[in-house]
């Protein structure tokens, strides 16, 4: 799946699917809940309300970069608390290859933030070592977001993915550690979206008088734009993560944006008096 905004392109590169099992995530988005917007039906729940949601990356192409924005899961990780993604063994570098994006032509990796699930691919297994996955690239990390996690990573699972994918990427030497409000290129700038975890950061792209937003996980589900409120149990600051949701979307209720989320699709914010909907876009398909 791809879109444009400007002279930027936008591909998703998907690592897993899932439809249902999601309650543990979003408690409060039951399937009555969620058939009382029937917006999402049929491209992000099914009609009998489940979730539908994704773990994948999302290579950003501008005039004069190439960036992976996220990793998700990864091969061969131990530790996770989900049991289904330990030792996993699955094509995505192929993949990425296959669909024009071969690991070494990519020249910046950029994480939202550093949870499990958005950084598995930093690193391969190589002769027994982490190693970084993108030979070439730079790998960006928000400061506060890795500093928190260097210093608090002391439950077994935390320990695990920083160990296995935060930390051979500093040991490397390939890690630029950036203000939340950093500024990549003329096309993309970071905007500090805490909550989620303390450090997390959305992308803003602007390019041609067009402007795109990857939100990283200020939402999980398009669900949350209608119900800013409904926080996930995966936030660090629940309270705060609502707060973010609010400001961020409200920031761009009145202008045309695309905007692609960590683990959902891609569409535009419209206000209708004080509400925000989701109002899914069309996409060619790669």
């Amino acid at each position: 799946m791809q879109w444009k905004v400007g002279k930027v392109k936008i591909t998703k590169v998907v690592e897993l699917e899932t439809v249902g099992s999601t309650r543990f995530i979003l408690p409060l988005a039951s399937n009555d809940e969620i058939q009382k917007l029937p917006w999402l039906i049929p491209h992000f729940a099914t009609e009998e309300g489940r979730l539908k949601m994704s773990i994948h990356s999302l290579v950003v192409e501008t005039p004069s970069r190439r960036i992976v924005v996220d990793t998700g899961l990864g091969n061969d990780k131990q530790g996770r608390n989900v049991p289904t993604w330990n030792n996993r063994n699955t094509p995505f570098l192929e993949m990425m290859t296959a669909a024009g994006f071969a690991p070494d032509s990519v020249d910046t990796v950029l994480c939202t933030h550093l949870h499990v699930d958005h950084v598995g691919w930093n690193t391969k297994l190589a002769n027994g070592k982490w190693v970084p996955a993108f030979p070439r690239a730079r790998y960006v990390f928000g400061r506060t977001e890795y500093e928190h996690w260097r210093k608090h990573s002391t439950e077994p699972d935390k320990q695990a993915v920083f160990n296995d994918s935060v930390k051979p990427i500093v040991d490397a030497g390939r890690a630029d550690l950036i203000p939340s409000d950093h500024r990549l290129n003329d096309e993309i700038s970071m905007i500090p979206t805490p909550g989620h975890s303390p450090g997390h950061m959305s992308i803003l792209i602007r390019s041609d008088g067009e402007q795109g937003l990857l939100t990283g996980d200020v939402a999980h589900h398009p669900c949350q734009m209608a119900h800013l409120g409904w926080s996930s149990t995966a936030d660090s600051d629940q309270a705060q993560s609502a707060a973010t949701r609010a400001a961020l979307f409200g920031r761009f209720a009145d202008t045309p944006t695309l905007v692609i989320g960590g683990h959902f699709s891609a569409g535009h914010i419209r206000r209708e008096g004080n509400a925000f909907r989701f109002v899914a876009l069309q996409s060619s398909q790669s």
